[in-house]
């Protein structure tokens, strides 16, 4: 018998949580769970239907110079948007660059503050 699986969290290193929440936040419109417990490290959690985005304030042993540009060709998390026509207006409002998909979806990748690739899709 297959097991079956399903997504929980997806952890994000940040640099800067104040930065990143304002983006998470003030850009993407997330809002933070209650749920996250008091951990030895700052960061906030966000729910996504079932799953969650964890932000986690630590250093992050990755380099983010050097990553592709159009964040489809690096690893990325995907999300599924009920609007996408308003977020990517929103993201266009606050000057924020993203590239759109090349398979003709109506999705686009964004970069946060740190440099971790998101792919916005229409849901």
């Amino acid at each position: 018998m297959a097991e079956r699986f399903s997504l929980l969290h997806a952890s994000l290193l940040v640099a800067d949580l104040a930065r990143a929440r304002a983006f998470y936040e003030g850009v993407l419109g997330l809002v933070p769970s209650p749920a996250r417990p008091a951990m030895s490290f700052d960061g906030v959690w966000y729910d996504l239907g079932r799953g969650q985005i964890h932000l986690i304030n630590l250093p992050n042993p990755d380099p983010v110079a050097g990553r592709p540009e159009h964040g489809g060709r690096d690893r990325h998390t995907a999300l599924g948007v009920s609007d996408w026509g308003a977020l990517k207006a929103r993201l266009d409002a606050a000057a924020v660059p993203y590239s759109l998909s090349r398979s003709g979806r109506r999705a686009l990748f964004v970069r946060d503050p740190d440099g971790n690739a998101l792919e916005l899709m229409e849901a």
